[in-house]
């Protein structure tokens, strides 16, 4: 009988396990909402957590919340962040100060007592607004240094120790080009610019896959398990695969070039719409597409992803953690995760879990009653 590392290695290396492995996202979320504290860690109490409900844990810790550049100073690039409660809002303000310009970044979250860490921020005032800030932008970003890449490797060691056999460490890196530069320009600019200004896109594009890939040499080389990349901003519902393969793919795939050379697992989040775009995510060179989303959340199903990708890609989630799993019943959730694990496990190249992070407020034992259904089909490949 594998241990749950070997388990989620093993499908990571495209080979069968003993039993497919039953794996929960979560996040500061539900991790505040269970351990009843604000200041969480998504290693530390993860590995809490999986001691005491017993799951296969991908932990989905951040290495550097932010990016090197504006986590601290540098020559002609000097960062102050301020942040607090404003009214009902928590709100960041970045402001980057160069010897030509000034660039500001606004950001804002509902306020919520509970959480402290892992806040889920939206832009109200993204720092670069014209080509000129990105010329300002592109002219003085700092280069990383040392430091930032023995921070990486360093937190790699640690998390490895850390979880030994309960499971895998799969750290976010920077993320995916299309959304990084999403953080920093507006979407609506990005998706008029690659149409109507192709060159300025480019440049953009090109500096932000040229950052992303230097810091993915690093996380090739770590000794975490696999890599998180967020890929949710370039989805379905607001691009066709034709645009997202003339426009993202290229970038998506070079940045993933160093995990690719090193073997390196990955997994490319998009817990939305996504079905137009199963042809580039063939392209991609990734390991595992996270998450199968059925309707309201996505516009996707596990079975006829399963039909798609067959051995192309391995796949995660579709259970529905917003509504059915914080207000079914616990038999209920029970026969459905059953019912799912049933349908995914139908030859291999999957992981159970739900659309995405557990959420605040769900039940502990509908979340048992989660683990009980999955588990138990699970086992029944032993008996076939």
């Amino acid at each position: 009988m594998m241990n749950a590392r070997e388990r989620l290695l093993c499908v990571l290396q495209g080979e069968t396990p003993d039993r497919i492995p039953v794996s929960p996202f979560v996040q500061e979320e539900y991790l505040s909402y269970y351990f009843d504290k604000k200041d969480t860690s998504r290693l530390y109490d993860a590995v809490v957590l999986c001691r005491e409900l017993g799951f296969d844990l991908i932990t989905r810790q951040y290495i550097n919340a932010v990016p090197y550049f504006l986590q601290r100073s540098f020559p002609d690039w000097k960062v102050d962040v301020t942040e607090g409660k404003i009214g009902n809002n928590y709100v960041r303000t970045t402001m980057i100060y160069t010897p030509e310009r000034e660039l500001r970044q606004v950001e804002a979250a509902e306020y919520n007592e509970k959480i402290l860490s892992g806040i889920h921020f939206s832009t109200t005032e993204y720092m670069i607004k014209s080509e000129e800030d990105f010329e300002i932008f592109k002219k003085y970003c700092p280069k990383r240094e040392a430091q930032d890449d023995e921070h990486i490797l360093a937190c790699g060691k640690e998390a490895k120790k850390i979880i030994g056999d309960l499971g895998i460490n799969c750290p976010w890196g920077m993320g995916g080009v299309f959304n990084m530069a999403a953080t920093y320009i507006d979407i609506q600019d990005m998706l008029c610019d690659a149409l109507s200004d192709e060159e300025y896109y480019e440049s953009y594009m090109n500096f932000f896959t040229d950052l992303i890939v230097e810091d993915n040499k690093i996380f090739a080389k770590s000794e975490f398990d696999a890599v998180g990349i967020q890929g949710n901003i370039a989805n379905g519902a607001i691009m066709g695969n034709e645009y997202f393969e003339q426009y993202v793919l290229p970038y998506e795939r070079r940045a993933l070039e160093p995990f690719i050379q090193a073997d390196k697992p990955t997994i490319y989040h998009n817990c939305g719409n996504a079905k137009v775009l199963y042809p580039s995510y063939k392209k991609l060179g990734i390991t595992v597409w996270e998450t199968v989303s059925p309707v309201p959340q996505g516009d996707n199903g596990l079975a006829e992803a399963k039909e798609y990708f067959g051995k192309d890609l391995i796949l995660s989630g579709n259970f529905d953690q917003v509504q059915f799993l914080k207000k079914a019943t616990p038999p209920e959730i029970e026969s459905a995760a059953y019912n799912q694990m049933m349908t995914g496990k139908k030859g291999g190249n999957y992981i159970f879990a739900c659309s995405d992070y557990l959420e605040i407020g769900t039940p502990v034992e509908n979340v048992k009653a989660l683990l009980r259904g999955a588990n138990a089909a699970a086992q029944m490949i032993d008996e076939e």
